[in-house]
């Protein structure tokens, strides 16, 4: 018996054969693979995105003030295009700053001219400081100017309405109204017990406005519409966010880590500490616009300091630039009404 045997019925052929299939498997492995994009109907697996906030990842500390699909690192894939930024940031009041400053340019040209054609009897720049037509009125063209090339600007920049890039929200504003309400009478109450621990002067610039015949009810009425609607979109529109996204932005940049829900409803999540540090710095510039009025008294200021406090909890807390802005007007309302009251209906101001 061959001991071949066993072997031979198990053998695949000669020789020869075996080195030719080995040649052909060979061939086989060293020929390139067709690339996906040539097969018809062939899908391409997207690159899955590296986890936000790894330590050593180049791409989390990756700059808020562009945008994340510009920058090939895609983190949330769930938000939209224009919810990649965060809105507002500093270059946005730095180009609402700007149309600011072009609005007063052209007020102040405006004013110069009436002063020229001698309107409403006011020759001089000293009578139409005093005069609250003028004064009054060169300020509602100011803030009229700024808001319109801010409408027609800055919506093309974010890819959103105005109101919605600034958070409007203000059906959350209605549905808390009572809350606000009650933080507005808080205000007005810590104004009564500073008006007696901490009394102003008695000769301010505005109780000489307040004299003026028919001042006390035009101020009356833009002191509760036009000007905490302005103000608001100025302070806790355009710098309490920019300012906690600026914050936030150092943070994460120093760091390496990005925030695990950086965006909520399409608008920006801030920390605790940038959201308390932007607010001390939006009240501080908010208060020394007043200040002026007030003669620069301590206990007017640092009134103003603690409403602007309120008016950023108001802002921060409700996601909702419109209930800043019901705060800040029955503020003005209530201080407003007490004048109304204590002066017979503005008809004894020496009672001031």
């Amino acid at each position: 018996m061959s001991l071949d045997g066993p072997f031979e019925t198990h053998s695949s052929g000669s020789a020869d054969d075996l080195s030719a299939r080995q040649n052909e498997d060979s061939e086989t492995e060293a020929a390139p693979p067709i690339p996906l994009e040539e097969i018809p109907g062939a899908e391409v697996p997207a690159l899955s995105a590296a986890e936000p906030g790894l330590e050593g990842d180049e791409n989390a500390a990756a700059g808020l003030f562009r945008s994340w699909a510009e920058s090939g690192y895609d983190p949330w894939p769930q938000a939209s295009s224009f919810q990649r930024e965060r809105i507002p940031n500093l270059g946005h009041l730095a180009i609402f700053s700007l149309i600011g400053v072009a609005s007063l340019v052209i007020v102040s040209l405006l004013t110069r001219s009436a002063l020229y054609f001698h309107f409403l009897g006011i020759t001089s720049l000293q009578q139409a400081v005093t005069d609250i037509r003028y004064t009054l009125g060169a300020q509602a063209v100011l803030y009229l100017l700024t808001l319109l090339a801010s409408v027609l600007l800055l919506p093309l920049i974010w890819h959103k309405s105005f109101l919605s890039g600034l958070q409007w929200n203000g059906i959350m504003a209605i549905r808390l109204r009572r809350r606000l309400l009650a933080a507005a009478f808080m205000c007005f109450l810590c104004a009564l017990v500073n008006g007696w621990l901490l009394p102003g002067p008695d000769d301010t610039p505005i109780d000489k406005i307040f004299r003026t015949p028919g001042a006390a009810w035009l101020l009356f009425g833009f002191g509760v519409t036009f000007a905490p609607f302005f103000e608001e979109i100025m302070f806790r529109g355009f710098l309490l966010p920019s300012l906690c996204t600026a914050l936030d932005w150092i943070g994460e940049k120093s760091t390496g880590r990005l925030p695990r829900r950086p965006f909520e409803s399409g608008h920006p999540r801030w920390s605790v500490r940038s959201m308390t540090a932007a607010s001390i710095l939006t009240s501080i510039p908010f208060a020394l616009m007043h200040a002026e009025q007030t003669g620069y008294a301590m206990g007017p200021f640092l009134l103003l300091v603690f409403v602007s406090m309120v008016l950023c909890w108001a802002r921060l807390s409700t996601r909702s630039l419109a209930a800043s802005v019901l705060v800040h007007s029955c503020y003005n309302l209530m201080l407003f009404s007490l004048m109304l009251l204590g002066t017979g209906g503005f008809r004894h101001l020496e009672k001031m």
